[in-house]
């Protein structure tokens, strides 16, 4: 275990006395020594209350009298506790999985789980696993301030806006099907920036038509350059809601595509199924215009919003993309394996093509694999990358998959 971590201080809250003692023992064998045990919630939250930055990690029980787990992390998230909260439980792997989401839907920082009766090694594994940042004991540096609205307008005009591309792969023998466009802004000096710090701005300020245009210009540009140098490949690029709200964005992708030179198939639009719950009129015009136009659709993060299956009965998509937080650890939680399962047969029913979202594991691609998913995006294939770097990765990639080695294609 790293120095940092060592020197956290720990909260202990469990209604067990002899939890506690266990719990802090083990921790002292691990050299975490700042450990204050709490026997109920409201001594813990009376604590926190006095100073919560006294506190960097909270072991957290569910099943209490008096105050829950539940009730707990509520009044946790009001006193903006910044820390990293682990679940120590005996209750049942569909809980735990529900109560980590309550603490991200909180936007407090969920670090794992323990099953009652804790054991060393998993203690230990948990707490060696730790990112923390900078030396500081804290798990995450503070958000750093979104770009203002004339801080993007200049970086759009300036051709800041640069597209880094994360290669997707089909199950059926490694072939290079496709990649996603990920927007980043590179200023002249200093590192790049990436969407969390503009995306806001550009829709706050009304920049988001401009930003597309930009990450399509990029993207049709760079298609262009792929395809005269023997690289053919699908570019997926992400669209928002206010793109959906434009009537004339259909014309102006259609027209990108034709000055450089690539055909509208070349291009996929991906759509977050959260951001067309709502199917206004508006959208429903402008996604079966680019269709006709033919250009791809892609349902994106599927599984995420509230109305799959009336989006799929509604709009003409080509591809549903499973969103990571069902891909991610599926080969061991029999819960995700089953909403894979259920949403790659209904995939194939509707003779849509499927991606798996976010694999990073050998053990989540064999069993999506097995599944009879198509198409497999996640950083055990590749992280976003430079569209200089592309072409290296996949003569890498093609070494290890002869059928589909460059040339091949």
């Amino acid at each position: 275990m790293s120095e940092d971590v060592a020197a956290l201080r720990a909260m202990l809250v469990d209604d067990d006395p002899h939890i506690l003692k266990l719990l802090a023992r083990m921790l002292s064998k691990l050299h975490l020594t700042q450990v204050v045990a709490c026997e109920s919630g409201a001594q813990a939250l009376e604590s926190i209350a006095t100073d919560s930055a006294a506190v960097d990690l909270i072991f957290l029980d569910l099943n209490m009298p008096g105050m829950d787990g539940v009730q707990f992390i509520r009044r946790l998230a009001e006193h903006h506790f910044k820390g990293g909260v682990v679940l120590v439980s005996g209750e049942d792997g569909r809980m735990l999985d529900g109560v980590e989401r309550l603490l991200q839907a909180h936007h407090l920082r969920c670090l794992g789980h323990l099953h009652k009766p804790v054991r060393l090694e998993h203690l230990d594994s948990l707490l060696s696993g730790l990112a923390l940042e900078g030396g500081t004991g804290r798990f995450a540096r503070p958000p750093r301030p979104d770009l203002d609205a004339d801080e993007l307008r200049q970086a759009i005009a300036q051709r800041q806006i640069v597209n880094h591309y994360q290669p997707m792969v089909s199950f059926a023998g490694g072939q290079l099907v496709g990649v996603e466009a990920l927007v980043r802004l590179q200023p002249p000096s200093g590192p790049l920036i990436y969407p969390d710090r503009f995306i806001h701005a550009a829709e706050e300020y009304g920049l988001v038509g401009e930003l597309t245009r930009a990450v399509l210009q990029a993207a049709v540009s760079q298609a262009r350059q792929w395809r005269d140098a023997g690289f053919k490949t699908r570019i997926s690029v992400n669209v928002s809601m206010n793109d959906l709200l434009s009537l004339d964005f259909p014309d102006v992708a259609a027209e990108l595509a034709t000055a450089a030179g690539v055909g509208p198939s070349t291009l996929t639009f991906e759509v977050t199924e959260s951001r067309v719950m709502q199917q206004a009129p508006t959208v429903l015009d402008v996604l079966n215009r680019l269709r006709l136009k033919r250009f791809r659709l892609a349902i994106d993060d599927f599984g995420t919003g509230h109305s799959s299956l009336a989006q799929l009965r509604d709009l003409p998509f080509d591809e549903l993309k499973i969103d990571r937080g069902f891909v991610h650890g599926a080969s061991s939680n029999p819960t995700l394996r089953a909403i894979c399962t259920a949403s790659l047969r209904m995939a194939q029913q509707l003779d849509m093509e499927s991606v798996a979202e976010g694999i990073e594991k050998v053990e989540d691609m064999e069993l999506l694999s097995a599944l009879g998913c198509d198409t497999a995006q996640g950083y055990l294939i590749g992280r976003p990358m430079p569209a200089a770097q592309i072409l290296d990765w996949w003569r890498g990639w093609g070494a290890g998959h002869p059928a589909h080695a460059p040339g091949s294609a």
